[in-house]
């Protein structure tokens, strides 16, 4: 069985100081176009809504474009004022500003209806000025080079339309796989950045379910620390997944903006802009890199699923006002690294699971109860049986055994589920029950 997914690259525009200008002006003119025809598709809505999604856009042409058998349509500004517009820039859009329409007259319908986050809600507003970027579809509006290094974009020069070839780097490797296929790319074009929006159906195929699963708790002291678990209970690989040096990078900037605060008085916004903009890419970087590793990892052992805790809409709260607990939690990086490996897990055909974080960090894995963490040293605890163990490594063979448990339907009665909404299994899993109870497996 195959899995269509779809996944977006970003491939950037090279071109002149003139060609970039064109290409605005191409985003400006279907922005015009689009402004125009909201309103045209609003008027008509009675009649367009009525229509199935291929009828739609040849009614609304119907309307403003003049064709030999057409040729009185009910608006003429449209010929005049979007003289030889391309008919596939047209349709595009027209798509667009059907979808605009379609939903202000769903929310509109719901605000009548009594359907509103408050009963004193303001009525939808239909926004004609919306920020959309022109489709490019192949042959007609964008024309790839074999190499893909290069590209003829038909643009607008604010009297006619004419074709120009730009450069484009930073492809990634999707174009490569000749299983992915290439949809219609959006131009896009504003004050940060020229680039091209290429959207790939990727066909994922299935996985075979494996005797093992990937754990990884997400910390403090150290960013990942993974363990592969297998369904009997042994424990296959460990690993702690820990960038140091963009850590020291990350905390260097943090620290000058605490120090560049405590000598001003009171801040104003935008205060350290540059600074915390850095720190903040870094963090992307970090979350990138973790991400890729435990992507590599599973595909190293050929693991299927990968288990974190269900931490969404968890706020850590430890640390004294201006401590730098509190700062460190703060650049905690639990959701992105999550949200990251599922998007390039699922794209190859794993999956992520998520088990309840209750009692995974201080229950001791090996079922001996709850461990004391060292004054000393936080990464180290002490089990009930006097064992000296690091606190994260035991942590992760918790939540290893707690996706397990999952896996299998939580059959035993030390894991059975609840009324309670939270995830399964509710109860203090550890590793040790699946050494004690291998017949619920």
């Amino acid at each position: 069985m195959v899995k269509l997914n779809v996944r977006t690259d970003k491939w950037q525009i090279v071109a002149t100081r003139q060609q970039k200008e064109l290409l605005q002006n191409t985003v400006f003119e279907f922005r015009r176009l689009v402004r125009c025809l909201v309103g045209v598709v609003n008027t008509h809505w009675s009649t367009i809504g009525l229509l199935d999604g291929l009828s739609q856009i040849p009614a609304v042409e119907k309307l403003i474009h003049q064709t030999a058998k057409n040729p009185s349509p009910r608006y003429k500004y449209f010929n005049r004022r979007f003289f030889k517009f391309p008919s596939y820039y047209r349709r595009g859009a027209i798509q667009f500003a059907i979808g605009q329409v379609s939903s202000f007259n769903t929310r509109y319908r719901e605000w009548q209806s009594g359907i509103r986050k408050r009963q004193d809600s303001n009525p939808p507003r239909l926004n004609a000025d919306c920020g959309t970027y022109p489709p490019l579809y192949k042959g007609q509006c964008v024309k790839f080079a074999k190499d893909n290094n290069s590209a003829a974009i038909k643009v607008f020069d604010g009297l006619d339309w004419m074709w120009i070839t730009v450069g484009i780097e930073g492809h990634r490797k999707r174009h490569l796989n000749p299983n992915n296929v290439r949809k219609s790319p959006y131009l896009i074009v504003n004050g940060r950045s020229c680039h091209l929006s290429v959207p790939f159906q990727i066909k994922t195929p299935k996985f075979k379910d494996t005797e093992s699963v990937l754990s990884a708790d997400l910390g403090i002291n150290t960013t990942a620390t993974v363990s592969v678990i297998n369904f009997d209970g042994t424990v296959s690989h460990r690993e702690f997944i820990h960038p140091g040096r963009d850590i020291d990078r990350r905390d260097k900037r943090l620290k000058r903006i605490s120090k560049k605060a405590s000598l001003t008085g009171q801040l104003q916004r935008g205060f350290a802009r540059g600074l915390y903009r850095k720190a903040g890419n870094i963090n992307r970087e970090i979350g990138q890199k973790v991400s890729a590793r435990l992507v590599k990892i599973a595909k190293q052992y050929g693991i299927k699923y990968i288990v974190f805790e269900h931490l969404k809409g968890w706020r850590p709260r430890g640390g004294k006002k201006r401590s730098t607990l509190k700062q460190r939690f703060h650049n905690w990086l639990h959701r992105r690294i999550v949200n990251l490996t599922e998007m390039k897990w699922s794209e190859l055909g794993g999956r992520v699971v998520l088990v309840n974080p209750r009692g995974t960090s201080s229950y001791a894995y090996d079922g001996s109860g709850k461990l004391k963490r060292n004054n000393q040293n936080d990464a180290l605890a002490r089990f009930a049986n006097s064992k000296l163990y690091n606190a994260d490594l035991s942590a992760s063979y918790n939540i290893g055994a707690k996706g397990i448990l999952k896996l299998c339907g939580g059959n035993s009665p030390e894991v059975g589920q609840g009324k309670n909404s939270c995830p399964s299994p509710r109860s203090r899993g550890t590793l040790s029950m699946l050494w004690v109870v291998p017949s619920i497996l």
